[in-house]
């Protein structure tokens, strides 16, 4: 069962940068969830998908991973552009779509 490695990234409830500069170790599920015939909740008795470990830099997980054992992917996170905005740019001339109050 490999291990993903990787960055999270924010929600969209978020504007800042919080909890996304950590390193997340998580297991791919080994089996598929299995529904409950009698409350029919989806239950799996892989445990190890449950973990989510987070390390501080990528080089902890990975060395974590090649401690244990476990073969690992890592994801690489995008970065994302700068976009320079600007409050006067709402009210310049030429603008391509009408300013609504």
């Amino acid at each position: 069962m490999p291990a993903r490695i990787y960055q999270p990234t924010r929600n969209a409830m978020q504007s800042g940068k919080a909890k996304t500069k950590n390193w997340v170790l998580e297991f791919e599920a080994e089996a598929p969830r299995e529904t409950d015939p009698l409350m029919g909740w989806t239950s799996s008795g892989d445990m190890k998908q449950q973990l989510k470990l987070t390390f501080a830099t990528r080089e902890e997980a990975e060395n974590y991973a090649r401690r244990k054992g476990h073969a690992y992917q890592v994801i690489e996170p995008k970065k994302p552009s700068a976009k320079s905005k600007s409050y006067s740019d709402n009210f310049r001339w030429g603008r391509t779509d009408n300013w609504t109050h």
